[in-house]
C-alpha cells in the first residue's frame, strides 16, 4: 500500500515516513513547494503524480497562539486547505485520514469527549480545525477523521523539548497542573493512521470504519504530571531535569484559550478499526532518551 500524506516536516509526517516501511507501506510526503494549503491549486496534481491508495492529510497551521493575530490564514490553511486536499482525494478515488484536535471543543466537560458530544471552540486554531472537519467530510465521504491530542516526539517543537530546553539553563520550571489530557507519542498516532487507512483501502464499503474518532494514548495526566514524567526520564539516562513548580492556567495567560479538558474517549477506534494507543507512560522513555542523546547529550545537573 502507498499512502500520500500531505506536509514534510511535521510530527507525524516524520513518524510516518520512519514507521511506514516496518509495516510495509510505502509514505510519500507531498509538501511545499508542490502542495501548499494556502494556495490550492495544484494539489490535485501533485497528489495524483505519488499514485496513492489513500491519502493522509496531516499538514496544518498549528501556531495556536499566533492564529489569534492571523485568522485568515488559519481558517485558509485549516479549512479550505484541508477541504481542497479531500476533495482531490474524491477525484483520484481513494480515502482521506485528516487528522484534527481536541482544541475542537471547549473543554468543560468533567469526562472524556466522545465524538457525538457537542462541539465548541474557543480559539481561532480550534475553531479553524473544525472548519476543516466539515470541509473533509463535505468534500468526500471516504474519510475517516482522528482527532488526536498533546502530541510529542523526537521531532520538531513540541511540550517534551521544551521541557528539556528548560531544564537545561535552570533548577525549577512553572507549569499547569489544571489542563488534562493524554500525551500521544507522535509514533502511536502514525501506527494508528497505518492501520485506519489500510483498514479503508481494504473494506470500501464498510461505513463503520468512516467517520469521525478520537485517537489519543490511554490514561491521563496534566501538563504539570507530564513535565515530572519528561524529566525523570531524562535523569535516568544522565539527561536535564528540573523541579516542578504548579501554577494554575491563570498564572500563565495566553493568547489563545486552552481547553482545561483535552481528555477524548477513544472507545469507538477501538471497537470499529481494532486499535487502540498504548498507555502514554510506556512510550514517552524511548523519545526522551531519542531527544536527550541528539540535543542534550551532556549531563545537566538539576
Amino acid at each position: 500500500m502507498r499512502i500520500a500524506v500531505t506536509g514534510r516536516n511535521g510530527q507525524v509526517v516524520q513518524a510516518l515516513l520512519e514507521r511506514g516501511p516496518l509495516a510495509g507501506v510505502d509514505v510519500v510526503a507531498v509538501g511545499r513547494p508542490e502542495i501548499d494549503l494556502a494556495n490550492p491549486a495544484g494539489i490535485e496534481t501533485a497528489l495524483k503524480a505519488t499514485l496513492p491508495d489513500a491519502v493522509i492529510s496531516a499538514a496544518a497551521y498549528t501556531a495556536v497562539d499566533l492564529a489569534e493575530r492571523e485568522p485568515d490564514i488559519a481558517y485558509t490553511v485549516n479549512g479550505l486547505g484541508a477541504g481542497a486536499v479531500a476533495y482531490a482525494s474524491r477525484r483520484l478515488g481513494v480515502p482521506i485520514v485528516h487528522l484534527s484536535t481536541d482544541y475542537v471543543f471547549d473543554g468543560h466537560l468533567e469526562r472524556p469527549y466522545g465524538e457525538k458530544d457537542a462541539t465548541g471552540p474557543t480559539s481561532i486554531y480550534g475553531q479553524s480545525k473544525l472548519a476543516g472537519e466539515h470541509a473533509v467530510a463535505e468534500a468526500n465521504n471516504n474519510h475517516a477523521i482522528l482527532r488526536t491530542a498533546w502530541i510529542y516526539s523526537p521531532f520538531g517543537k513540541n511540550f517534551a523539548r521544551t521541557m528539556l530546553s528548560l531544564a537545561s539553563t535552570r533548577d525549577e520550571v512553572s507549569v499547569v497542573d489544571d489542563q488534562w489530557g493524554s500525551p500521544t507519542n507522535a509514533f502511536d498516532i502514525a501506527d494508528t493512521v497505518i492501520c485506519v487507512a489500510r483498514n479503508l483501502v481494504m473494506e470500501p464499503k464498510a461505513t463503520g470504519l468512516r467517520g469521525v474518532f478520537h485517537m489519543t494514548s490511554s490514561g491521563e495526566t496534566n501538563w504539570a504530571e507530564f513535565a515530572e514524567a519528561i524529566f525523570a526520564a531524562s535523569r535516568l539516562i544522565g539527561g536535564p531535569s528540573a523541579r516542578v513548580n504548579r501554577i494554575p492556567s491563570s498564572d500563565y495567560p495566553t493568547p489563545a484559550k486552552r481547553p482545561l479538558n483535552s481528555r477524548l474517549d477513544n472507545s469507538r477506534l477501538a471497537r470499529s478499526h481494532h486499535v487502540r494507543l498504548p498507555p502514554w507512560q510506556a512510550s514517552l522513555p524511548p523519545t526522551i532518551e531519542r531527544l536527550v542523546a541528539r540535543d542534550f547529550k551532556e549531563r545537566v545537573p538539576s
